[in-house]
């Protein structure tokens, strides 16, 4: 019987009734950014169709690391930020291919918990005027959380799951597999570290629905720390021709960013750089100098959380960012701000590799016109921008006062002669100094943190 009621035996015991049983049509080798699986395309009970990824061998069907990931098209692939979705499909992809042995269940039909593409839009209009993610739903009469797991529930017996330990933040998740016939051995914490664009709608997830905190405890040592810094970001209000800007760097206890050879790695531990990296997950964009670029090399990517990386700007006034740099070797987005002088065919060979090149005025000895460039960025949609350095474009902004916030990590190291971390701002007495106004300080591992809004 498939009724889905529970049904008595002659005995007079009560027994579970089965779901109807997934059909598999096809299996097939899928090579992915996080490893290769197999893929196996499965005729749903309801009509749907689900995609399960397997990882190793599951055919025990105990104590198999398990994830039913509802689908989202924005958030898996189109990489918004407004929900946690992609990310948390490639962390638990990545735990997975990690631990060698496991399945994730792609649930096709959950679009929007549920609602569906159309409705989910529509519920964003709501949301961007103020309503959260659970009364925007019910504003459209729709509930909250319309998701059931039956089908999941098939695909997962039809592989031979016999116990899982799921991964998901999501408590009515584990109760809709488990009253689906599903034995949950053990929930293990899915954590991201949020984004301002979706600080709020994870926070109403935890509030409202009883989802596990993002960035909160019972992480896998497969999966990189989930760390919340967004607090260090202030209010993040973007004005209208410029993203919310914030400055942050990490220097020595007496105020050097680098030696006097130029060595910067590694002034902050390892806490710290968590917490920077934290921070980039939660902008929209990060920029450095051209300075930086061929002096550090850097990635400007998530690496130490689990979390999206920001479009990568750099202030380059004559195009000599090498073709060899890291920031070119990867997809992540990038920009360069250049000036009017740049040559022109290196600004096509750059766009040819997909890197956005945009062109705006030189302004000495600033390089490029900052208040223009950043005008640019905004055009792009860019709200929030974390600008990392180094020390003349830091000194650039802090002058031209274009600065909203100043995240800086302090270590207890001093160097004696160095960079400075910031340069001459024709500051002439102590009351024409520029002020850190609701401060806070925080201690990361051996660094201490301060952050405060530029008066």
């Amino acid at each position: 019987m498939s009724d889905g009621q529970a049904h008595h035996a002659p005995s007079g015991s009560v027994i579970r009734a089965q779901p109807d049983p997934a059909r598999e049509v096809v299996r097939v080798p899928l090579p992915t950014a996080e490893g290769e699986f197999e893929a196996r395309a499965f005729a749903c009970p309801s009509g749907s169709v689900h995609l399960a990824l397997i990882r190793g061998d599951v055919a025990d069907g105990r104590g198999v690391l398990t994830r039913v990931h509802s689908e989202c098209l924005t958030g898996d692939a189109l990489g918004s930020l407004r929900c946690d979705c992609g990310v948390q499909l490639r962390a638990a992809l990545r735990v997975i291919a990690s631990e060698g042995r496991g399945v994730l269940v792609y649930a096709n039909g959950h679009e929007g918990r549920g609602i569906g593409l159309i409705d989910k839009l529509r519920a964003y209009v709501l949301q961007d005027d103020g309503l959260d993610t659970v009364d925007a739903n019910r504003h459209l009469g729709l509930p909250p959380d319309s998701r059931d797991y039956v089908d999941a529930a098939a695909c997962l017996a039809a592989l031979g799951v016999r116990t899982a330990r799921l991964l998901t933040n999501n408590p009515h998740k584990e109760a809709g597999l488990s009253s689906a016939g599903v034995e949950i051995e053990e929930v293990v914490a899915l954590p991201t570290s949020p984004h301002v664009r979706n600080l709020g709608y994870l926070r109403t997830k935890e509030r409202r629905m009883g989802h596990v905190r993002p960035a909160g405890d019972g992480v896998p040592e497969q999966l990189p720390q989930a760390l919340d810094v967004t607090a260090l970001l202030g209010s993040v209000a973007a004005a209208d021709d410029r993203p919310y800007v914030v400055l942050k760097y990490a220097q020595t206890l007496d105020g050097r960013i680098a030696t006097r050879t130029g060595e910067s790695k590694w002034i902050s531990c390892e806490t710290e750089r968590r917490a920077s990296h934290a921070l980039r997950a939660a902008c929209d964009a990060v920029l450095v100098g051209i300075g930086t670029v061929t002096v550090d090399d850097p990635q400007l990517t998530v690496r130490l959380v689990t979390g999206a990386s920001p479009v990568r700007v750099v202030l380059d006034t004559t195009l000599r960012v090498p073709l060899t740099a890291k920031i070119l070797a990867d997809a992540v987005p990038t920009l360069v701000v250049t000036g009017p002088l740049s040559p022109p065919e290196r600004r096509e060979e750059l766009r040819r590799r997909g890197v956005g090149v945009h062109v705006v005025d030189a302004e000495p000895p600033f390089g490029v016109d900052l208040a223009a460039a950043l005008g640019v960025l905004r055009e792009a949609g860019v709200r929030s921008l974390l600008v990392e350095g180094g020390a003349s474009v830091i000194t650039s902004f802090l002058r031209k006062r274009l600065a909203d916030r100043a995240v800086v990590a302090i270590a207890p190291t001093i160097i004696g002669a160095g960079t400075d971390a910031v340069g001459d701002l024709n500051v002439a007495s102590m009351r024409d100094g520029l002020h850190l106004v609701g401060r806070s300080a925080q201690l990361f591992g051996d660094d201490v943190v301060l952050a405060g809004d530029l008066a």
